[in-house]
């Protein structure tokens, strides 16, 4: 047998899905004869505990069995919560590092340098100290980069990726996305009977800070305009579409759906608030600049609806309750053979492993060119004979 304990984590944003994953390699554990540790709010769990404390033990270490994991896969979120935490680039020591000597980095942003510190070696103490053979990591491209860090530095990670955003490389998909689109096709289907009850051009922004799968396939399944991150588009002509559309209508409304990172020529996307562990500052609403600009240069009334956290929210359906279990399962096969820096994956529409992705490549991006029509600001419905059931590849 490969590992005595398992640790696992979540970090980042939650999303429906996760709790199977930590009930499937609970179970799995148990019919190995291995332990499952699970980590509490993230890499926070392994920043801030202090094991000497049986307070800050009982806060960030919480031991998991078949009993108290039974029915958390019945409810969205996450059982063992999350944060931000970024071990290789903190704002300030966590009390237990106090008076430690820890490396300090300058980082910048957008013309900010401000000092950050790598407290990786606390990390690496603590994952001794709790008797960890291998950890479980489930997260997004930020969670991911530092378990690759960290599978470098020794420790044995396999990770599992999560996102709405659908964004982490070497994966079609990630657990989340499914429940998100889903979400986001019921809320604009309610919201259409408002929208044309008033006559007007609803505006829908997702989640999607970097690439635009949660608001391009979102068009695709609700038959609207969309625009995304990779493509700027131009402001007259997605206005003079949508008044077309709502000319078209027998309801006389029409529809675009915007990722929160989407941008049209000449736009300067607007940032507020301090930046998390990653370097990410919350973005202004895009979907109200463009409510503005549709006023100004039409005259029309508009209804701007942010459909970000609601996205997130309630249990996962049908697909990511499937694929949570199954990458869970995954899992554990790599725990067991032994293998490490390793991530479970869909790939060309079928189960995979593959390494975890180099955080030097950022998130995975859209195709524009096979996935999104240019000129008519929609989802390229063509081509897609032998396609994954995803319509991309990792």
């Amino acid at each position: 047998m490969a590992a005595k304990r398992i640790g696992i984590l979540t970090g980042g944003g939650d999303v429906p899905g996760l709790n199977a994953v930590i009930k499937t390699v609970v179970y799995r554990a148990s019919e190995i004869g291995a332990e499952v540790v699970g980590i509490r709010r993230g890499w926070e769990g392994l920043t801030h505990v202090d094991l000497d404390d049986p307070a800050s033990r009982s806060r960030y270490i919480l031991p998991l069995n078949r009993i108290n994991t039974r029915t958390i896969d019945r409810t969205g979120g996450t059982y063992l919560h999350t944060s931000r935490t970024n071990p290789a680039k903190m704002k300030k020591l966590p009390p237990v590092c106090a008076g430690g000597d820890f490396p300090k980095l300058e980082a910048t942003k957008k013309g900010v340098t401000s000092v950050v510190y790598d407290v990786t070696a606390q990390v690496l103490k603590n994952v001794g100290k709790v008797g960890l053979d291998y950890l479980v990591a489930i997260g997004g491209d930020d969670t991911l980069s530092y378990a690759a860090r960290l599978d470098k530095e020794g420790v044995k990670v396999i990770s599992i990726p999560k996102t709405m955003d659908n964004d982490v490389r070497n994966t079609e998909y990630c657990i989340g996305f499914s429940t998100a689109i889903t979400r986001a096709m019921d809320a604009i289907d309610r919201q259409r009977t408002t929208v044309g009850s008033h006559e007007r051009i609803g505006i829908f922004r997702v989640f999607g800070r970097d690439a635009g799968y949660t608001a391009l396939y979102t068009a695709y399944v609700s038959s609207l305009r969309c625009a995304i991150p990779e493509y700027k588009f131009n402001l007259p002509q997605m206005i003079e579409l949508l008044v077309q559309d709502k000319k078209a209508n027998p309801s006389n409304y029409s529809l675009v759906v915007l990722s929160e990172g989407a941008q049209w020529e000449g736009y300067e996307m607007r940032e507020y608030g301090e930046a998390d562990a990653f370097g990410h500052r919350k973005k202004a609403n895009v979907g109200e600049d463009l409510s503005d600009e549709i006023k100004k240069a039409t005259g029309q009334e508009t209804v701007v609806s942010d459909l970000t956290y609601e996205l997130r929210s309630g249990s996962p359906d049908f697909v990511d309750k499937l694929v949570a279990s199954t990458f869970a399962s995954m899992a554990m096969d790599c725990i067991e053979k032994g293998e490490h820096g390793r991530m479970t994956a869909i790939n060309q529409g079928c189960y995979a492993i593959v390494p975890i992705p180099d955080p030097k490549l950022g998130p995975r991006t859209v195709d524009v060119k096979g996935m999104y029509n240019t000129e008519r600001y929609r989802p390229d419905y063509a081509n897609k004979l032998g396609l994954p059931i995803f319509l991309t590849r990792a």
